[in-house]
Formats: C-alpha cells, structure tokens, sequence
C-alpha cells in the first residue's frame, strides 16, 4: 500500500523493498499475486514484478482515506474470481516524526473465519452472517492500515520538505558568497583599469 503522490522521501520504496523481499523469500515454488494501492508502488513494481499484478487502485492519497476508499477496494477483492490461501496486507505504520515501520497484517478468507477457535462461541452464525462480517472486517483492516500509511506519509514528507528546505538555504548563501566574491573581482579589476589609464595620461 502507497499513494499517488511522491515528495516524501524514501516511503514508497521502503514498502515496495519490502514487499520484493518477501516474495524472494517465499520462493518461486509460491505463486504470488499484488493488489496495489497508489501509483508509487504500482510503478516501481510494475518494471520487475508486472506478471504478478492482480489489481492496482490509483487516485488514493490526494485527500484523506475515508471508509468509502476502504470499502471500494474491498468490493473488488471480495468479487474477484482469484482464490487465495493466504493474504497479506503490507502498509507503513508511524512510528514517529522521523521513522515508520512496515507492517504485515492478515486478512481473512471466508474459510478462515468459520474455522476460527473464538467464532465458533456464536450459535447462529449463517452464510448470509459469515459473508457481512468477511466484508466489513476487510474494510476495516483497509481503512486501518490507509490511515496509518496516509500518517507515516504526511510525516515523512513533512521531514523531506524540512531537509530540502534546509539544502536549499545553504545552496543559496554559497551561490550568493560565489556571487559577491566574482562582482568584487570585476570591480576592483574595472578600478585598476580606470587608475592605470589615469596614470598613463
């Protein structure tokens, strides 16, 4: 999970290293498939992992998440044809102004939830039950982990912006004392110029 907007330094790449790691770590053997949330991460993975793409989801990251974001990228988990067994959610978690962590969160299968130990404490538990549970717990993790991404983001581009700011400052007072330096030359240059004329009348 990313967004679409960049200048905020190495967040996205952060997670897609992430992400790269753990599908070498679970071997060719495991056949993976990407839903991508944000352009960022779609287009540093689309250049090495582009077979493995299931589903990418742009426009998200210019305003705040709200549940609608969460529940639409749900709908279209939830009525894809792909059968998994397993499914991970990799986003960025705020740690502080300065750091973020990735986070590994699992999503539930249908299948999953039935055989769950602490489910099973509910008697009347039906299809129609198990399927609105599956959908609003999707959502939720979704929105969780939107949110803690959209905090992680807006505080690394906040430390981003202060860094190039402060580059910026310094380029500048040594462009200016370059500056100064070269003027002062060509005057004093013009000044010897002038006085050697002067002498030679």
């Amino acid at each position: 999970m990313s967004s679409d907007r960049g200048l905020c330094g190495g967040i996205h790449s952060a997670v897609v290293k992430y992400i790269k790691a753990k599908i070498e770590a679970d071997g060719p053997s495991t056949e993976t498939k990407l839903v991508i949330i944000g352009d960022k991460a779609r287009g540093i993975l689309q250049r090495t992992l582009a077979k493995n793409i299931l589903y990418s989801f742009n426009d998200y990251g210019k305003r705040p998440p709200n549940f609608c974001d969460a529940a639409l990228v749900a709908n279209v988990l939830l009525d894809t044809d792909y059968k998994y067994d397993r499914a991970t959610l990799i986003f960025n978690t705020f740690k502080s102004v300065i750091s973020f962590n990735q986070t590994e969160l699992p999503l539930f299968t249908p299948s999953g939830l039935e055989s769950a130990s602490k489910f099973n404490l509910y008697d009347s538990v039906d299809d129609d039950v198990l399927k609105s549970y599956n959908e609003f717990s999707l959502a939720s993790l979704l929105m969780f982990a939107m949110k803690e991404g959209a905090c992680s983001e807006q505080s690394s581009r906040m430390t981003a912006m202060d860094a190039a700011s402060k580059n910026a400052g310094e380029m500048i007072d040594k462009l200016t004392l370059t500056f100064n330096r070269t003027r002062q030359a060509v005057i004093t240059r013009e000044l010897i110029e002038i006085i050697s004329g002067a002498a030679a009348l």
